[in-house]
């Protein structure tokens, strides 16, 4: 699905400040930051240590509430959604996967759908199911506990619970971070596959430049407590920025921006 910048933003933020304070100092994290984000688009957010791109995502999820400023979802306040609504708009992926170790598999997916307590056992299973086999994991895997997964199982089934919902909205905070090369691979082609054939609109944090440029249609650049710019991979790069041409131009980057050159949705 293309992103459509015509479309009335699916996120608006504005003017948000993020202040965290300590007994040693006042850390000012975000200052008066704006970002929108359009539906179908695969929007990261990058920047550098302390940034606050975790901080972000978990605002708009309504896990943390900013000092100042104003987060929409939908048209609606993050605020005004309550825990219900906002888990049938927005499915997270969280880094580690966070899964409950004391359910199985099955039962971690379903949880979201239990804590409705309006569908019937048997239906909350076989949505459950369905959304195990659509992240390639087996009907077996489902009695599975997560101590007895591989990484790469790990976030494809903290996956399946974030999309048992059906949300429009999914955020993703480093996807393929703590997977060997092969099982990263394998989970961005079905991170783009489930972006193409759910109709899904992401916002991914990522440090990951081969992720980056695999999967992003824009790219945000936190820096100096705001967004410095955003765009397609080409503009953002060309930006003249310290972190940028550090981060994107390094040694490190040289490798994906081979991908750049392979991949022509990311232009």
């Amino acid at each position: 699905m293309e992103a459509s910048a015509a479309a009335p933003p699916l996120v608006e933020i504005h003017g948000l400040s993020s202040v965290f304070t300590t007994p040693e100092r006042r850390f000012v994290v975000h200052e008066n930051l704006d970002l929108d984000v359009y539906p179908g688009e695969v929007l990261s957010i990058v920047g550098g240590s302390g940034t606050g791109k975790t901080v972000l995502l978990r605002q708009m999820l309504g896990l943390e509430t900013p000092d100042k400023g104003q987060i929409r979802v939908l048209g609606q306040p993050v605020s005004a959604l309550g825990r219900r609504g906002m888990a049938s708009r927005i499915g997270m992926l969280f880094q580690h996967g966070a899964l409950f170790s004391a359910f199985s598999v099955l039962e971690n997916i379903a949880f979201p759908l239990r804590e409705l307590k309006t569908l019937p056992p048997a239906l909350v299973r076989e949505a459950a199911m369905v959304k195990l086999q659509m992240v390639g994991l087996k009907p077996e895997d489902g009695d599975k506990m997560p101590a007895d997964l591989s990484g790469g199982m790990i976030k494809r089934a903290a996956l399946a619970r974030a999309l048992v919902m059906d949300p429009p909205l999914l955020l993703l905070d480093e996807p393929t971070a703590g997977l060997d090369p092969e099982s990263s691979d394998g989970f961005v082609t079905l991170l783009r596959s489930l972006h193409r054939d759910l109709a899904l609109t992401v916002v991914m944090v990522t440090h990951d430049l081969d992720t980056l440029f695999e999967l992003s249609t824009r790219i945000a650049v936190l820096a100096d407590r705001r967004v410095i710019v955003s765009g397609p991979p080409r503009e953002v790069i060309a930006f003249q920025h310290p972190f940028i041409h550090d981060f994107f131009l390094g040694e490190r980057g040289q490798r994906a921006m081979e991908l750049l050159r392979e991949y022509p949705f990311a232009v």
